[in-house]
């Protein structure tokens, strides 16, 4: 893939493509800070050169000094002869989070794969990390296609998987636009009319540190309910973050999205 324009944020820092061996190191040591430098699956650099050669995404958001703040990559491919593109990992340093950095990674990487024919994006995250959820499926507007048990194994070797790899596997049009899942707190009645809320936690890192028994318990729960709920062909209709109290899938019957 041809590299595109680099785009500048509001705040000043630089949305582009990995260029250089350097930058390439860079994002294979931010997989290490952010997963554990013990984590299995970080793509090496080699790989993030090549993808990007046959469709992938390589990019990073960089502070006006040059240093790597966050990147997203993906590989591209052609399934049911559509051209789809697989994002497999997002990553922003700690202390730059929650400012919107991530989403505008993931919004550059569709604009690459526009560029070039992409239909769908597809990509999956841990039904359990709640502000997860809220910037895929309400900010971003991509859609649950289907609950996987361990997706990814129970031994990644990264301290961030103590439950496992259970995955939501999303996706996200590329060519049409996204409409975002409804999160009106007040969704959450309609639990009374034939829809299930699986509520999940509000803050998955803060549990797991001070209650690791309890995020278990509380993991086996939600995996029991929407294994069962979306394997009979039901729906993630709707997710909702109150202010206060316990985030809230909404299960509702229907063919999946």
């Amino acid at each position: 893939m041809a590299s595109g324009a680099p785009q500048v944020l509001a705040n000043g820092l630089v949305l582009r493509d990995l260029e250089g061996q350097a930058e390439l190191e860079a994002a294979v040591r931010l997989q290490e800070e952010t997963w554990g430098e013990g984590f299995q699956e970080r793509v090496p650099a080699s790989i993030l050169m090549v993808a990007r050669k046959v469709g992938g995404v390589a990019a990073g958001a960089f502070a006006p000094g040059g240093d790597l703040l966050g990147f997203v990559f993906g590989i591209t491919g052609v399934h049911g002869g559509r051209l789809v593109h697989w994002s497999d990992l997002l990553a922003v340093r700690r202390e730059h989070r929650g400012r919107g950095l991530g989403e505008a990674l993931k919004r550059y990487q569709r604009e690459r794969c526009r560029a070039i024919g992409v239909e769908t994006m597809h990509w999956t995250f841990d039904p359990m990390a709640a502000r997860n959820a809220r910037l895929n499926l309400v900010r971003l507007g991509a859609r649950v296609d289907e609950f996987v048990v361990d997706m990814y194994g129970t031994r990644t070797g990264s301290p961030l998987h103590p439950l496992g790899t259970d995955r939501f596997v999303v996706n996200w049009p590329v060519r049409g636009e996204p409409v975002p899942l409804p999160s009106d707190p007040a969704l959450l009645e309609t639990v009374s009319t034939g829809a299930v809320a699986v509520r999940v936690p509000r803050d998955l890192g803060a549990l797991l540190a001070g209650d690791l028994e309890g995020a278990r318990a509380w993991h086996a729960a939600a995996r029991r309910a929407l294994a069962h709920h979306l394997g009979r062909g039901w729906r993630v209709s709707a997710f909702v973050f109150p202010r206060e109290g316990d985030p809230a899938y909404v299960l509702s019957p229907g063919e999946s999205a």
